[in-house]
């Protein structure tokens, strides 16, 4: 054969080829909050949002014979926190030792309809931080950040404490199918939520891989006098300290008014 005609012919089969290995995307997901702003004030108890959902599925889509997972992982305002570990010294308990945890989301809760571990293999679920013991948790190790392991007791501590708190958690029957393509799941922020912006990442896995994601977005603020009072401590500081400890001893001295003994 010639080879220009070999050349141009094996040029015009390329793009062929490209379309013949790349995977079909034969899924795509729809998502959608019941609301994208939540107010909290003194009387702030909790709230739950409710996350809709469906899977769209292109012409040449075929039922997954293994059904599908989904996974939500919400993650709120990301803040470094020190933990400390208690030792008993002469019959006192006393911070001994502590572990720095760098930028943890303040927020992480991972709702699926399966079992964790029924979803992937270790190693995805790694990859893709699904769950709190596959979640990535960096800690200043003597100046060198990484993340210790599922097995780390400061790791392990810090994911209790924010359990207790309400603030982690993992629920494997939180979301709910309502027909074969379309779902629901819901977000419980508790009292003692943090405010800031809050993400939302849903994954879709099939015969344990990934198939579809897409992830949207919602914020916590303040309203009220709260909101006022954060404000000013935020924009006016001075003020507001000068303020505050004028508050404070004009409150000591009408005590010392009414309580005084004669």
């Amino acid at each position: 054969m010639n080879p220009a005609r070999f050349l141009a012919s094996l040029l015009a089969a390329l793009p062929l080829l490209a379309g013949a290995a790349a995977p079909a995307a034969a899924e795509r997901l729809i998502i959608s909050l019941s609301t994208h702003r939540v107010l909290i004030n003194s009387n702030f108890t909790g709230v739950e949002l409710t996350l809709f959902g469906a899977i769209e599925l292109d012409a040449a889509a075929v039922g997954r014979a293994g059904g599908y997972a989904l996974v939500v992982t919400v993650t709120g305002p990301r803040r470094t926190v020190t933990t400390w570990r208690k030792e008993r010294v002469l019959g006192l308990w006393v911070n001994a030792t502590y572990r720095t945890f760098v930028d943890p989301p303040s927020y992480l809760a991972v709702l699926t309809n399966r079992p964790i571990n029924a979803i992937a293999d270790p190693a995805v679920l790694r990859r893709r931080q699904i769950g709190l013991n596959y979640f990535l948790l960096p800690q200043d190790l003597d100046g060198d950040v990484a993340d210790a392991g599922a097995d780390d007791p400061y790791r392990q501590a810090f994911i209790r404490v924010k359990s207790e708190q309400g603030l982690y958690r993992e629920q494997t029957n939180a979301v709910t199918f309502l027909a074969p393509t379309l779902f629901r799941a819901s977000i419980p922020l508790p009292a003692n939520v943090p405010v800031g912006g809050y993400e939302v990442d849903v994954t879709l896995f099939s015969g344990g891989a990934m198939i579809a994601r897409e992830s949207t977005a919602f914020e916590i603020i303040k309203a009220g006098f709260e909101r006022h009072v954060a404000v000013a401590a935020r924009e006016h500081g001075l003020l507001y300290g000068l303020a505050t400890a004028a508050l404070a001893l004009l409150t000591g001295w009408l005590g010392s008014i009414v309580f005084r003994r004669e």
